[in-house]
């Protein structure tokens, strides 16, 4: 079992610089190679980890405590998204930074300690973010261009691709601003995090972390990647099953998003994502056709996105009606 000693358990024994929240649904797995990895490779920097414990069994909890008895759990029980689960912990941060972290991340070196260094002496900078790698240790995401409608319009006809775009805001070497956050990895000043409200709730599962970082660019805030610094994101990944309601609240998300107050932005998108909707229905309506075991899901998953972009439902509505519908959490 790797020590914690170095993690701050109490205010008044030394300052905090930083708050480490990870959310995680039921996964020992994952979660504990991340704590052991931010354990045994900070050495410098006076940090709390929180972690928002979503429907964990009774006996992964147990196990939870036993092992990291230092870190704080916060039991979420109620179906949440990522920006709910987030706000619960960042609501109770006390570090002067907060390093938001997926719970499928892990790394081999003292990412805590050089991110926030970079921070420090990047004066400008309001996010810091690593560069992501696969696990086999391709290039993931390095920096994120300025997302917009049209960014997003063209994506969905297969024009525009983010990683294969260049752009200033991507793959530089060094400390270098980009637009927009990985919402998988990334410290921020938790005072300007506090000022910006955190997560925005309209949003279940995405694009929370574009709309986090679009808001602050927009207050003249600026994001950077420190290039010389990465860490592995394995990307876990949902079932298939729980894809049904996942996918179509994240399709209602983007179009929440992009298009903004424009009901005219609103409308064409949901023309296009219906047509290519109707398009991949057919398509793995056919291969179920011809045995294929999963593509009745995908066939289901592209019906309820068109539902859902007609329906009146907010995103975790959306997300309510679809869990209770294939009965996943027994809502």
């Amino acid at each position: 079992m790797v020590s914690s000693d170095n993690i701050t358990n109490n205010k008044n024994e030394r300052e905090i610089d930083l708050s480490i929240i990870i959310v995680c649904m039921n996964n020992l797995g994952y979660l504990c190679e991340c704590l052991d990895s931010i354990i045994a490779y900070t050495f410098k920097t006076n940090y709390e980890i929180i972690i928002v414990a979503y429907f964990f069994s009774r006996e992964n909890l147990e196990l939870l405590k036993q092992r990291y008895p230092i870190v704080k759990i916060i039991e979420s029980n109620e179906i949440r998204g990522f920006a709910e689960n987030n706000n619960l912990a960042l609501h109770q941060v006390r570090g002067e930074y907060t390093f938001v972290l997926n719970d499928d991340t892990k790394f081999n070196t003292p990412v805590v300690d050089l991110l926030f260094e970079s921070m420090k002496q990047t004066p400008d900078a309001t996010v810091m973010s690593p560069k992501t790698l696969f696990e086999d240790g391709r290039a993931q995401s390095c920096g994120r261009p300025k997302l917009t409608f049209w960014t997003y319009l063209l994506s969905r006809l297969k024009l525009w691709n983010e990683q294969k775009t260049k752009s200033s805001y991507t793959n530089q070497k060094g400390t270098f601003q980009s637009y927009n956050i990985v919402g998988a990895a990334f410290m921020i000043k938790t005072e300007i995090f506090q000022e910006l409200g955190f997560f925005d709730e309209t949003y279940f599962f995405c694009p929370e972390d574009i709309a986090l970082s679009t808001l602050a660019n927009k207050r003249g805030y600026k994001c950077y990647v420190d290039e010389s610094i990465s860490l592995y994101h394995l990307e876990g990944g949902t079932s298939s099953e729980i894809k049904m309601a996942t996918f179509p609240t994240s399709v209602k998300g983007n179009v929440i998003f992009y298009s903004g107050n424009s009901i005219v932005k609103k409308c064409l998108l949901t023309i296009i994502i219906t047509i290519e909707s109707v398009l991949k229905m057919v398509y793995w309506g056919l291969k179920a056709i011809i045995g294929d075991s999963q593509a009745i899901i995908m066939f289901r998953v592209h019906r309820y996105t068109i539902w859902a972009l007609y329906s009146t439902y907010a995103p975790k509505e959306v997300f309510l009606y679809l869990a209770n519908k294939i009965e996943w959490f027994n809502v």
